[in-house]
C-alpha cells in the first residue's frame, strides 16, 4: 500500500524564544514493511541537521533556531510504500540488546492491578509459547482500558489508565508495556502513523502501539488500542521505554515562558 502523509507541529512562544533545539524522530524506521519514496523534514527559519542512527535503528535529527523566534512550524511530507508482515520487525538494523527493555520507567511503573491482570495472563498460558502470551496481553488491555479521547493527558501513567480504565493509544500502550515487562518479556513504545479505513473504526492518525521481544520471531508489533497486530496501515517511526523518549519531537528552549502547540496530522491513501 502506498500512503502519502502531512504532519504539522506549529509552536507560538510569547515572548519570543531566544534558542530552540528539538531532537526530530520524524523519519519512517527502515526494515522489510516499509519502502521510502520520497520524505522531507523542514522548518522554515531553522536549521535541521546531525542525522543519524541511534542504537534502537531510528533516524534521529537535530533542529536548532536563534531568536527571537515567536513560532516554528515543523513541516513532515512524504510517501511511503507499506507491507503486511503480520507485525514483525524483518530487516529492521539495531545494536541494542532487547534486554534493554525490560526497564521500567516512570509512566510504566507496575500497580497491585497491573500485577494482578499479569499473574491471570500467566495462569492463562504457557511460558512455552510467548507469542500467545504476547496476545494475551493485548487483548487483556484492550478489554481493560476503554478508548476515550481527552480522558487523560500525556503525563498519566499505567497504572492511572488501568484503574480509570479509559485512555488512548499512548495509555493502552504503557499498560501493555508495564504487563510484558513484568512477565519477563522486553517491551518497548513504537511511535508512528495509522491510516484511518473507511469503515472509521481505526484511531487518530498520529498512533503508538507495542513491540515485545519474542526469541523465536524478533521484535513483533502489537496494538492493544486495536487489539491487532500492525499492518499495510501503519508506518513506523521510532521507538523507546516510553511515550515521552519515543516521541517524535522533543525538545528544550530559553525564554519563551508560554508555548501554544497545534499539531495536525494526515494520512491518505496514493492516488499513483
Amino acid at each position: 500500500m502506498r500512503l502519502v502523509v502531512e504532519h504539522r507541529t506549529h509552536y507560538r512562544f510569547a515572548p519570543a524564544a531566544r534558542y530552540i533545539v528539538q531532537s526530530l524522530k520524524l523519519t519512517p524506521s527502515q526494515f522489510d514493511g516499509q519502502k521510502v519514496i520520497n520524505w522531507s523534514i523542514t522548518a522554515e527559519g531553522c536549521v535541521i541537521n546531525s542525522e543519524f542512527i541511534d542504537g534502537n535503528g531510528d533516524t534521529i535529527s537535530t533542529l536548532t533556531a536563534t531568536g527571537p523566534v515567536d513560532s516554528v512550524d515543523v513541516v513532515v511530507t512524504g510517501e511511503i510504500e507499506t507491507s503486511d508482515t503480520t507485525g514483525v520487525l524483518r530487516g529492521h538494523k539495531e545494536r541494542a540488546f532487547p534486554a534493554v527493555f525490560l526497564r521500567s520507567t516512570p509512566v510504566t511503573k507496575s500497580s497491585a492491578a497491573i500485577r494482578k491482570l499479569a499473574a491471570k495472563i500467566e495462569k492463562k498460558t504457557s511460558p512455552d509459547n510467548l507469542l500467545e502470551r504476547a496476545h494475551e496481553i493485548s487483548t487483556a488491555v484492550s478489554k481493560a482500558i476503554e478508548y476515550a479521547p481527552g480522558a487523560t493527558h500525556v503525563h498519566t501513567t499505567a497504572a492511572d489508565a488501568l484503574a480509570d480504565g479509559k485512555g488512548v493509544c499512548q495509555d493502552h500502550t504503557h499498560v501493555m508495556l508495564s504487563i510484558a515487562r513484568h512477565l519477563g518479556i522486553p517491551a518497548r513504545y513504537v511511535s508512528g502513523y495509522l491510516f484511518a479505513d473507511s469503515d472509521g473504526l481505526a484511531h487518530e492518525a498520529s498512533h503508538a502501539w507495542a513491540e515485545l521481544y519474542l526469541p523465536e520471531l524478533g521484535w513483533v508489533g502489537f496494538d492493544p488500542a486495536n487489539n491487532c497486530c500492525p499492518t499495510e496501515y501503519y508506518i513506523r517511526l521510532g521507538s523507546g521505554l516510553d511515550a515521552q523518549i519515543a516521541t517524535p519531537i522533543r525538545g528544550v528552549h530559553t525564554g519563551g515562558a508560554n508555548e501554544d502547540l497545534n499539531v495536525t496530522v494526515i494520512v491518505a491513501q496514493s492516488q499513483q
